[in-house]
């Protein structure tokens, strides 16, 4: 019955998939409900081994950082810092404040709503990315603004998650100071490495063997994610670091073998996610993750204006811009399993907001032509 349960959950995450193509928005939102009915408190649930599941989802996650980090090269991270750092502190000055006064005014402890603060600040980056290809506006004048908006999120992320992990483990302050200060070095080496030696370790590591590269590669990313874990760094940006130092040609050849097995582990993460939710507590949650989604859709799109705006771009453009940041997804659950031991309710309600504006906002990048 394990078999037959999980060969239904996929081909049925695989009808979801094909619906949400049809209808043109992220299938996200889709695997977050069949999670949903079919968890703890749902219509069905399903009864197959969570840990299987929950191991799938964590490659997933592992695999959705390594493959956003192929999108850039180190070159183009140095150049996103120096250029486009006005906009991402606009960015994060907009868009955290939401979440973070939100959990204070639910009398949240301030590590949960620095979390929810998290979950509100960072949009997805899978799903724009997707939506801009779809769309054929990779080359739009625009689209230089998004690109830097999302690395800077994706860099913040970077400092952003070890911290977190560091304060969730808890201890003295002592050791919780020591832990923090071993998590951001670890990142600023990586990253340091990555923008300067990316391209000859790559080379080092090349084969034209589509066995050995996808063997060689995987093995990395799962192998520098448990070096990660035990340096109590987040495995998720050390993934996403390996993808930043793989450059040349093996870029296009890594993303070519690990582009399935993404798709794979990432519908696994999303429908993990949603089995882990009682649909109960949903309603509770609804009222606030809709005005949280209204304010930073606005804050997101104030974010892309002013950022398309100073790059010299356009009225429409500025739109398309703001319009493009709105979504939300891989990142804010991310944020939101951590937390959810700290605080419960911020699993519903990441859920909630997660499922309004991973809708929302390829609907709007539609729109905005």
């Amino acid at each position: 019955m394990l078999f037959v349960e999980l060969g239904l959950a996929v081909l049925g995450l695989a009808v979801l998939a094909r619906l949400a193509s049809r209808w043109g928005f992220s299938p996200i939102p889709l695997y977050l409900i069949a999670g949903l009915c079919f968890g703890n408190g749902g219509l069905a649930p399903l009864h197959v081994s969570e840990d299987f599941i929950r191991i799938g989802a964590e490659i997933g996650v592992l695999l959705l950082l390594f493959m956003l980090g192929l999108e850039y090269t180190g070159e183009e991270l140095n150049r996103n810092l120096r250029q486009g750092l006005p906009a991402g502190l606009v960015d994060f000055a907009l868009n955290f404040p939401p979440g973070l006064i939100a959990g204070l005014l639910l009398r949240w402890k301030p590590l949960a709503a620095a979390l929810l603060g998290g979950v509100t600040y960072i949009s997805s980056s899978g799903v724009i990315a997707k939506v801009l290809s779809e769309l054929r506006r990779m080359n739009n004048p625009e689209t230089p603004s998004v690109l830097s908006v999302l690395v800077l999120e994706d860099l913040a992320m970077a400092i952003y998650l070890p911290i977190v992990g560091v304060l969730l483990l808890g201890g003295g302050v002592g050791r919780m100071a020591a832990s923090v200060a071993i998590a951001i070095s670890a990142v600023v080496a990586v990253l340091v490495v990555a923008i300067r030696y990316g391209g000859t370790l790559s080379r080092m590591v090349a084969h034209e063997s589509d066995e050995i590269i996808l063997l060689t590669t995987f093995g990395i990313v799962l192998l520098l994610a448990g070096v990660a874990q035990r340096l109590q760094v987040s495995a998720a940006i050390a993934a996403f670091l390996v993808g930043i130092a793989v450059s040349g040609p093996m870029t296009e050849q890594s993303r070519r073998l690990l582009s399935p097995l993404r798709d794979l582990f990432a519908a696994a993460f999303f429908f993990f996610f949603g089995l882990e939710i009682n649909p109960g507590d949903l309603p509770a949650a609804l009222r606030l993750a809709l005005l949280l989604a209204v304010i930073t859709a606005l804050t997101k799109l104030a974010t892309g204006y002013w950022s398309a705006q100073r790059a010299g771009v356009d009225r429409h453009g500025r739109w398309r811009a703001g319009a493009a940041l709105i979504a939300r997804g891989e990142f804010s659950i991310v944020i939101a399993g951590l937390g959810s031991a700290v605080e419960p309710q911020l699993g519903p309600l990441a859920a909630a907001y997660v499922l309004i504006l991973a809708v929302l906002g390829p609907v709007l990048m539609r729109i905005t032509r």
